[in-house]
């Protein structure tokens, strides 16, 4: 018989409206389905603007970096709606461990709505210590469906960043990618399907997803500069903070492999291991259930990608995050040491040179320690590696550098695909 998910809604979130930020906009969309999917009424943050700024400035210091005015922002602006009932209210932002300022954003969130009177206003708030295990309190159905839904996220994104480059038709690949997320999204909202019969259905609508962007008018070509984007999870992701940098990208004729968000989880549960076998626990329950979770991710995660496997021949992910990501940012940032996102755009941007990237850009906040720290590597990095060109950009809510710079650094990654070392491989409908 087959197991059914759970489906009872959670008791601190009975009768609230659960808002979700928008680090992705697929990503917290797949996130508000999940929870949906265990009647809570779950909803994605409104589209950021300047009032998201200004409140966000209000009721920061400038100290927090760009991320943290962002996601306040867009969360005081739920307060200023005309229907808000804080007895009806809910957050969710997630933490972790490290030096990143992030750690304090749901601390800070609390604070903030303490001193509005809002201090009953509950703030989900699960962590990567423990590898975002006690998301609610359904606890593993729920990780594991927000894995698969993120993953099934990350997949459509990726599907739309290798696609809209070479579209014909402007606009086709946008509204492919929108009607994927409409698909996967309401199989991950469904109440009353099994674990198995989800992971299917979700493979089905992934592969319908998948027939839409092939569908897409579009020339495929051969040379077009392929750049890796790393950086802080939050502004390389969230279109709002980094000013559609992607799409700049695009615009002066590349192509962006944008690093996602399954990579931070496969950090954290090795993170979580690791902090294990520091704390003498190599051979312990806690061990084992790291493990067996790690192996049923990655099991899952194999089926999901399952029908676009001939469309991502080029463009892999790292199959073991120690092994393609963190082994290689060792000499320059050991990751037994250098804690969080710095040691992943590190190690990812070398990995990306050797998928064929002609170019890494880092897009971090203005004054994050994880992009100033990995900036002060990436020399001897690019150094290392044929001279491969690395950019960091730095966003804030004033201004940009990326403007002024892209076109020199497209220029210096055109020069760099002329004599660099790994050749890019292609899937097999490009064109010479």
């Amino acid at each position: 018989m087959k197991t059914t998910e759970t489906q009872e809604t959670p008791g601190a979130l009975a009768g609230r409206t659960l808002w979700i930020p928008r680090m992705t906009y697929v990503g917290a969309r797949m996130a508000a389905a999940v929870f949906r999917s265990v009647g809570v009424d779950a909803r994605i943050t409104p589209a950021s603007n300047e009032r998201t700024l200004e409140l966000g400035g209000l009721h920061t210091s400038g100290d927090e970096c760009y991320p943290e005015k962002v996601t306040m922002g867009d969360f005081l602006r739920v307060l200023e709606a005309e229907d808000f009932d804080p007895s009806r209210t809910a957050f969710f932002m997630p933490t972790a461990e490290g030096p990143c300022r992030f750690g304090q954003y749901a601390p800070y969130l609390r604070q903030v709505l303490r001193e509005l009177g809002h201090g009953d206003v509950p703030v989900v708030s699960p962590t990567s210590k423990n590898s975002y295990d006690g998301v609610t309190e359904h606890g593993r159905d729920m990780v594991r469906l927000l894995w698969r839904a993120l993953v099934s996220g990350d997949l459509l994104h990726k599907m739309l960043l290798k696609t809209r480059p070479y579209e014909t038709q402007a606009g086709a690949a946008d509204a492919a990618y929108e009607r994927g997320i409409d698909l996967v999204e309401r199989v991950v909202e469904a109440r009353g399907l099994s674990t198995a019969d989800r992971l299917e259905a979700l493979v089905a609508a992934l592969t319908k997803a998948r027939d839409g962007f092939r569908a897409v008018p579009a020339r495929y070509t051969k040379g077009k500069p392929l750049i890796g984007v790393v950086g802080e999870i939050y502004c390389r992701l969230n279109e709002f903070s980094n000013r559609d940098a992607v799409r700049r990208i695009e615009a002066h004729g590349g192509e962006a492999w944008l690093s996602d968000v399954s990579e931070w989880v496969w950090y954290t549960n090795w993170s979580q291991k690791s902090l294990l076998k520091r704390d003498g626990k190599t051979f312990s329950l806690s061990m084992v259930g790291a493990i067996v979770k790690n192996a049923v991710q990655k099991r899952d995660e194999k089926r999901l990608l399952s029908p676009f496997v001939d469309e991502f021949v080029g463009y892999e992910e790292p199959h073991d995050v120690y092994e393609d990501v963190l082994r290689p940012a060792w000499p320059y940032l050991p990751a037994d040491g250098a804690l969080g996102e710095m040691v992943l755009s590190v190690g990812k941007g070398i990995y990306l040179r050797g998928k064929g990237a002609d170019g890494i850009i880092d897009i971090s906040p203005f004054s994050c320690m994880n992009g100033i720290v990995s900036e002060a590597v990436y020399h001897a990095v690019s150094r290392d590696y044929d001279g491969i060109p690395i950019r960091n950009f730095y966003f804030d809510a004033s201004s940009s550098n990326m403007d002024r710079d892209l076109d020199i650094f497209m220029e210096l990654a055109i020069s760099y695909r002329r004599h660099k070392g790994p050749p890019r491989r292609y899937p097999k409908y490009f064109e010479e």
